[in-house]
């Protein structure tokens, strides 16, 4: 697809695909997706200096990196969740649990960035915690129970209105009475075969037996993907408790991703997961197992034989560390055993009696695709076991720097390398 739509190529995709609307529409989607003004004109615009900002940095002289390099503020962003950097390198889009898409930009290539605030404010969001895009700018943002698409989202972020349009419409994401607060937060990408891939989490800490049918059927417990005008749904993936970050390997074309496990089981088991998937179709385990080969006594399920061949992770990590986004690392600015290499986000337990996380880890794969994971910037979890934040997802900037989001301070930092 070209890099660039006019309004008239995007309306002829629109009128030849599954984007046309549903006439059950929650806001202002209609009007966006007729290219029509909806009358909203005021954004919510962040400060992005002041003593908040200064509060954050103080954070930042305490966090740990290997020598060479740095960490910085990049922008304060209120709950920032996943990341999604334009391809043209204009703006960022990051994602919330709540109801804002964030749009930061830095004007002026400082590194810093100049200006935030909230992208397509006339839409009703409800838990947009996943915004994707394409090689060719079509951004994507998976919502609890939708998935939007916006054509030129780059280009018209600058507008309250911005041509939108359903990918999978407003309840036709999950069945609407398995709607939860719980594993809600969907993340997306698109993968090098030009589909996106979306995971669902399963509401429950450990899912009933009666539903495990149905879950199957709408990928629920896994990653779906679809073809980018919303056709061809499939179920790529299952036995999936919780995934919130999943990326590409960029030689093999592999999908890898983070899954959290079983809560309740005590602060050392189960633990957390990297996997990797070399096929459609493949099962990891859930709800059999709670985290790598610990099986869950939940529902009796310890009891029952394995109905599936189930794959194990190429790494397990500290029990409730909360692994969530992660990035393969593409850029040249980092050493050069950083390359393919993937930095991922630990959020940090939220029960555990001794919290563990909040810190980005390194994981490097060897030729054969073992994999040893590390930790790359900790300090976040202080002496006292308290909180300073909580990184969510990593993403790399066109320059080879990385910035992490981190929904406790609100905020995304920038780690650079020589600089």
């Amino acid at each position: 697809m070209q890099k660039f739509l006019s309004s008239v190529a995007v309306a002829t995709l629109v009128s030849s695909s599954t984007f046309a609307q549903t006439a059950d529409v929650p806001d202002n989607l209609e009007k966006l997706s007729n290219f029509q003004s909806t009358g909203v004109t005021e954004f919510t615009f962040i400060e992005q200096t002041g003593e908040y900002a200064d509060g954050i940095k103080a954070t930042l002289e305490q966090i740990s990196l290997p020598d060479g390099f740095k960490i910085e503020l990049y922008a304060v962003v209120p709950d920032a969740r996943s990341i999604a950097v334009g391809p043209q390198g204009i703006v960022t889009f990051v994602g919330t649990r709540k109801d804002k898409v964030w749009s930061v930009t830095d004007r002026n290539k400082d590194r810093i960035a100049d200006e935030v605030k909230d992208f397509a404010p006339s839409l009703t969001f409800s838990i947009p915690n996943g915004p994707c895009f394409s090689k060719d700018g079509f951004l994507y943002i998976a919502e609890q129970n939708r998935v939007l698409l916006f054509p030129a989202a780059e280009f018209f972020y600058e507008s309250p209105d911005v041509a939108a349009f359903n990918l999978i419409a407003q309840g036709d994401l999950i069945p609407p009475e398995e709607e939860s607060f719980n594993h809600s937060a969907r993340v997306c990408r698109v993968g090098p075969d030009d589909k996106v891939y979306i995971s669902l989490g399963q509401p429950f800490n450990v899912a009933p037996p009666e539903k495990l049918d149905m879950y199957a059927e709408y990928g629920i417990g896994g990653i779906i993907r679809l073809n980018r005008d919303g056709t061809g749904r499939e179920v790529y993936t299952y036995g999936v408790r919780n995934s919130v970050g999943h990326d590409f390997h960029p030689v093999t074309g592999e999908l890898w991703w983070t899954d959290n496990q079983v809560d309740g089981m005590g602060d050392d088991i189960p633990p957390g997961e990297l996997n990797r998937q070399t096929a459609m179709g493949q099962h990891f385990g859930a709800p059999w197992y709670g985290g790598g080969d610990i099986r869950v006594s939940d529902h009796g399920y310890d009891k029952m034989e394995v109905p599936v061949d189930v794959v194990m992770p190429v790494v397990e990590t500290v029990a409730h560390a909360a692994d969530l986004g992660m990035s393969f690392y593409t850029g040249d600015m980092f050493p050069a055993k950083y390359k393919n290499a993937i930095f991922s986000a630990q959020h940090g337990s939220w029960n555990r009696t001794e919290p563990v996380g909040a810190r980005v880890m390194v994981t490097f794969i060897d030729e054969e695709g073992n994999a040893t994971m590390e930790p790359f910037a900790e300090g976040w979890l202080d002496a006292n076991g308290e909180y300073l934040g909580r990184p969510m997802d990593v993403a790399q900037l066109r320059d080879g720097s990385i910035i992490v989001s981190d929904d406790l301070a609100g905020a995304l930092y920038r780690i650079s390398y020589g600089e």
